[in-house]
């Protein structure tokens, strides 16, 4: 089933996303991951790549192992920043001799320094245009409630959104946020520029002080005055504060739910007992909102 699909048969659509495993380890090690995931019902788990496309191997491999063992819809991310268009034909044309058919498609991090490679593509809306006329795919895309880390301003973020959309995206998946308000007042904005595909909210429990560093650090997100008294609070003690976290985290997403939202991306960091805490924990919430006539967890 194509992702855009998924949208118009079912509120809210809810996803994981996990990662391969590190090159010296066994790909097996993430198959516990993938079925621990699998008892919770996931409309898609999403893949990623490593930095700089490092494990692009691994990621086929996982998304074909997801869709067509586990039997639930894969999303491939497929980064361009080092990418030739020939590398990403021969990557598009093995997902779909292994039947996955929907793409997150990102313009990936830039290389190392020193690092000489060919650029097929600047940006991730050129990526976008060449995927559908390669064809047959439904296309996600990443936004950024704060605007992109990289970028002057939100409007001007926006505005650069707008162009991936035009170029064929059928839906949006959001960076980490911490603040809910942010997200709506952003959704608001996509909503007066014309962008009225679905928006799924990406949500990150935050189970060390040492990750929170690194993710504000890497997406620029703002952390409103509950978190931050939640992090001087328990900073010293790292069993509360990942039990904090992982409270915090599902009070988002019982609010996000309450207003509406199409879609809950959680950021799994391939820990299933997370996930399970989470969405396991608000599952009569999620057969309350849910537009299914029969709801199973």
């Amino acid at each position: 089933m194509f992702i855009r699909d998924l949208f118009s048969i079912k509120s809210p659509v809810i996803s994981f996303e996990i990662f391969p495993p590190k090159k010296e380890y066994p790909i097996e090690v993430v198959y516990d991951t993938i079925e621990g995931l699998e008892e919770l019902n996931p409309d898609f788990i999403s893949v990623t790549y490593g930095a700089g496309g490092s494990s692009k191997d691994r990621t086929i491999e996982m998304a074909s192992k997801i869709k067509n063992e586990y039997k639930i819809e894969a999303l491939a991310h497929l980064t361009c920043y080092t990418s030739t268009r020939a590398e990403t034909e021969s990557i598009l044309k093995e997902l779909k001799i292994n039947n996955v058919n929907n793409i997150l498609a990102l313009r990936g991090d830039p290389p190392a320094h020193g690092f000489e490679y060919k650029k097929d593509y600047e940006y991730a809306k050129d990526l976008i245009k060449h995927i559908n006329e390669f064809g047959d795919f439904s296309i996600g895309a990443a936004c950024y409630p704060e605007g992109h880390i990289e970028c002057d301003s939100l409007n001007k973020d926006i505005e650069n959104l707008k162009q991936k959309v035009y170029c064929g995206v059928d839906f949006l998946i959001t960076q980490l946020f911490f603040d809910n308000e942010k997200f709506y007042n952003y959704r608001d904005k996509l909503i007066k520029k014309g962008i009225d595909i679905p928006i799924m909210a990406g949500i990150m429990p935050v189970l060390n002080k040492n990750q929170i560093k690194k993710m504000v650090y890497l997406s620029g997100s703002s952390l409103p005055k509950k978190f931050i008294r939640i992090i001087d609070k328990y900073e010293y003690q790292p069993e509360a504060l990942k039990e904090a976290g992982i409270i915090y985290a599902a009070e988002q997403i019982i609010d996000l739910l309450s207003w509406g939202v199409e879609g809950i991306h959680l950021y799994t960091m391939n820990k299933p007992d997370v996930a399970n805490r989470i969405i396991g924990g608000i599952s009569k919430i999620r057969c309350a909102v849910t537009e299914e006539k029969e709801c199973i967890i």
